[in-house]
């Protein structure tokens, strides 16, 4: 906490000022309220709510009359607010090693795995499975939270004795300047594919917005590159830092030589130094054994030993990701994130290596968010999978049946082995009862968030617990009827 006057020595009033808020309705007691324009919202308009709620004293960008509490008028409040942020909480992003992670697919996974290979207790995680550290976790209202959240988290983790922070960055963040304040020490690519157009407008401008990571990372600091990646030659073009890449050819710093995927486990050869690595990584896929390597060498280059992130790669756990339901039913349910047709392919190709008979999926796409990408999903998933069901994801304000008769456009006249299931927690159980002998049921695009979307309100709903509950209930019917 902070008095007004501290944050701006111009005002007189030494009020003590317990948070940042933007929004009028999380306002409580002692809070500075700061009015910024969001997407559809100037929050200008909503001053009087936020002083009913509590509001201390409010900071503009224009001028909004005599209120009965300080007024502090600065030329743009939102490149004002991160930097408020900063002095508010003490500058916590200058006292943690700051690592940022991008890319289209893997941000979670590479950050979790950094997480784990550094230590829980020396390094917190905020992305799209909240933020956590090895004293607390909590939830996150975006991948990338709002700058005032965003910095909250990272004063937390300053204060559980945290040297070090692994945040997904989302080229909205970015694009939205949630990210304009910061510096990072590290800084990590793990691919980029065509992914929210309906934000950027075109694939130049959310590749422009990924690349602004690279561009924060300091001069001295490491920027790790995919190198076989598509865009790999644009993203070293922007890096200001010492670059250090992985992939399969013989230049990498980290070179992948050698994988083989097994039902559970992945062995891995790397190359290191001139020397090679084997590896018996828990997670599964060849996406993975890049996650690994990007997880890897970022932890490497904060300095940690080898032989303590080698020893600590068996802990690695990611929620909601490749997710298999521990049950003894002849038929297997595995719950994962992927929802980008990139993501969703490589899944699905994994998948059809293991020893499975059918693949049965469920999957939406969310509202208001790229349209052009519903029927490249629902191309990606029958031509990939044995069976698909297209439900609701999130739907916000949209109708999710125009939703899914979007997912569905381009496959009417050429494929059969699908269907629309509006209600999730239906066609998650449609998808289990159908399953027979060695099948794969694949609930996509959420992992293990716990929430829903919908027009009028967000709704709890975690799609483990509804995976797990529709194979209890298929159990129960079955030893009913025999």
């Amino acid at each position: 906490m902070k008095k007004l006057n501290e944050l701006y020595p111009e005002v007189e009033e030494d009020i003590l000022i317990k948070a940042i808020k933007i929004n009028s309705k999380e306002v409580e007691e002692g809070d500075l309220f700061v009015c910024t324009m969001g997407v559809t919202a100037d929050r200008h308009d909503f001053i009087d709510d936020a002083i009913e709620h509590g509001a201390s004293a409010i900071v503009v960008s224009r001028d909004v009359g005599k209120k009965n509490v300080p007024i502090i008028k600065v030329s743009n409040t939102n490149r004002e607010l991160p930097y408020l942020c900063q002095k508010f909480y003490d500058y916590p992003d200058k006292t943690l090693k700051m690592i940022g992670i991008t890319g289209t697919d893997g941000k979670t996974s590479v950050a979790t795995i950094i997480q784990t290979l550094i230590g829980s207790d020396l390094c917190g995680y905020v992305g799209t499975n909240g933020r956590s550290c090895a004293k607390f976790t909590g939830d996150n209202p975006n991948t990338t939270p709002d700058v005032h959240y965003l910095y909250s988290y990272l004063d937390e983790f300053v204060g559980y004795g945290c040297k070090y922070a692994a945040i997904e960055t989302s080229s909205e963040a970015f694009y939205r300047g949630r990210m304009q304040s910061f510096e990072f020490d590290i800084s990590a690519h793990t691919n980029i594919t065509s992914e929210h157009l309906n934000i950027h407008g075109s694939f130049e401008n959310y590749l422009e917005s990924k690349l602004m990571l690279f561009k924060q990372t300091k001069k001295d600091g490491f920027s790790i590159l995919n190198k076989d990646d598509k865009y790999y030659e644009k993203v070293r073009e922007a890096c200001n830092a010492k670059v250090l890449t992985y992939g399969s050819s013989e230049d990498c710093d980290l070179q992948i030589v050698d994988y083989k995927i097994h039902p559970n486990h992945t062995d891995i050869t790397y190359k290191y130094k001139g020397k090679e690595i084997k590896i018996d990584s828990p997670l599964m896929g060849d996406f993975n054994v890049y996650n690994l390597a990007c997880g890897l060498l970022c932890a490497l280059a904060t300095g940690f030993d080898l032989d303590v992130i080698l020893e600590r790669i068996k802990n690695i756990k990611i929620s909601g990701r490749l997710e298999l339901l521990k049950t003894d039913t002849p038929y297997y349910v595995m719950v994962d994130y992927a929802h980008t047709p990139n993501g969703i392919s490589k899944l699905l190709n994994f998948v059809h290596t293991l020893d499975i008979n059918r693949s049965i999926v469920v999957i939406g796409q969310a509202g208001e968010r790229d349209y052009l990408k519903r029927p490249l999903v629902g191309n990606v998933v029958v031509e990939n999978a044995s069976y698909a069901i297209f439900t609701y994801e999130d739907p916000r304000s949209e109708d999710p049946a125009a939703i899914c008769e979007d997912i569905i456009k381009e496959l009417k006249e050429t494929h059969n082995n699908y269907e629309i299931v509006l209600d999730r927690r239906e066609a998650i159980n449609k998808a289990v009862n159908m399953a027979k002998d060695k099948d794969m049921v694949l609930i996509l695009g959420k992992g293990n968030e716990t929430y829903q979307k919908l027009k009028t309100e967000t709704i709890y709903f975690n799609d483990l617990e509804e995976a797990y509950n529709a194979v209890a209930a298929r159990k129960i019917k079955e030893e009913a009827t025999n």
